[in-house]
């Protein structure tokens, strides 16, 4: 097995607000983990003799996590730090279809008289007329109804 190109050496300080993490249990279950591979990670004297220092297959047995995982987390905290290796960067996602001021000109559509021959607004005909009225080039049926059902739970 090839060296570890990341090592990590904690020290006392840092090694207890650690622990204090992990035995807390009040934060997210992914940080408290990232914790504890850094606990089982340290090489340092100290670390050593409380029975850290563990390889990855053995954090990875313990924990159950992957040995990618293993080895991102201490990537991330001689890089970034302790912060860096214990906190999750934002996540891209996509991008909403409706602008909050789409979603108020949906409200007042869906308040709106239905069109003639209609009983009520339907989830489908909704849908054509933000497509008619330009707001949107295209939006799933299950798009708009996500937005109904957060925007107007109360539609009586």
């Amino acid at each position: 097995m090839p060296a570890k190109k990341y090592r990590v050496f904690l020290n006392g300080k840092k090694r207890s607000g650690l622990k204090r993490l992990v035995n807390t249990g009040t934060n997210k279950a992914r940080r408290i983990n990232r914790a504890r591979i850094l606990l089982l990670s340290d090489e340092s004297p100290r670390g050593k003799s409380e029975g850290m220092g563990k390889t990855d297959k053995e954090i990875m047995g313990v924990l159950g996590v992957s040995g990618r995982t293993v080895a991102s987390t201490r990537q991330r905290y001689m890089e970034e730090g302790m912060e860096g290796a214990l906190n999750e960067k934002p996540r891209p996602g996509k991008p909403p279809k409706l602008t909050g001021r789409d979603e108020a000109k949906l409200a007042l559509i869906a308040c709106s008289e239905p069109p003639e021959g209609r009983v009520r607004w339907s989830i489908r005909l909704l849908t054509d007329k933000l497509i008619e009225l330009n707001i949107v080039d295209s939006i799933s049926r299950e798009a708009v109804r996500q937005y109904i059902k957060k925007g107007m739970s109360n539609r009586g």
